[in-house]
């Protein structure tokens, strides 16, 4: 185990919290992270990209001309690729891009992911977000006493923290997630990463 600062709402550390040296120590695997991001970015393309073949255009259905005497090479359609409105050769179909991830390698990759923020000095625990309502005002004072004003950021919210993803959700270069939803795309694609103390607990149990 290994202690990290808590601040407080001013930006003030006041307390520390102990988290699991597995997740948060260990030196990055540069290489897995590098893997389960393509393995990410792949499943996210739709492969809905579709052309016609020369069977699925319409019409073709005569010789365009007889076999033999006019000098030309033969043909048997005005749908083979070779003319206008023919099909296209070899053109892309409807696909999946989804690659296999191994489990392991995914839990590998996001202590990867938390160890480099907090080896980088880009991990902020907080104790709360404490927003009674929704106010973007308060998140921007926040982040403004924590030092994370005008950052990239990724921000991890409780699914039952909505005054929080409400307040959060209109700062520009903020991207909001929930510890159910973070991957090691998510948690590396910022300038700093913010959370609270009991997510960051959290991650250390289920990741560990």
């Amino acid at each position: 185990m290994s202690k990290f600062e808590v601040k407080n709402s001013e930006g003030q550390a006041t307390a520390e919290v102990e988290l699991a040296s597995a997740v948060y120590g260990i030196e990055p695997n540069m290489h897995v992270m590098h893997h389960i991001v393509k393995c990410q970015m792949a499943s996210w393309r739709q492969g809905t990209q579709s052309t016609k073949g020369r069977s699925e255009v319409s019409g073709g259905g005569k010789k365009p001309y007889r076999q033999k005497g006019t000098g030309r090479a033969r043909q048997g359609s005005t749908r083979a690729g070779q003319w206008r409105h023919g099909g296209v050769i070899f053109g892309p179909k409807p696909r999946t891009y989804t690659k296999r991830m191994n489990n392991k390698e995914v839990k590998l990759a996001m202590r990867s992911a938390l160890s480099a923020k907090v080896r980088d000095n880009e991990l902020v625990l907080v104790d709360d977000y404490g927003f009674e309502k929704p106010s973007t005002k308060a998140a921007v004072a926040l982040l403004k006493a924590l030092g994370l004003e005008g950052k990239r950021l990724t921000i991890i919210v409780r699914e039952d923290d909505i005054n929080a993803y409400l307040s959060f959700r209109n700062i520009p270069k903020t991207f909001i997630i929930t510890p159910s939803e973070a991957n090691t795309y998510d948690l590396i694609n910022n300038g700093a990463l913010l959370m609270t103390a009991d997510v960051a607990t959290h991650f250390g149990e289920v990741l560990a």
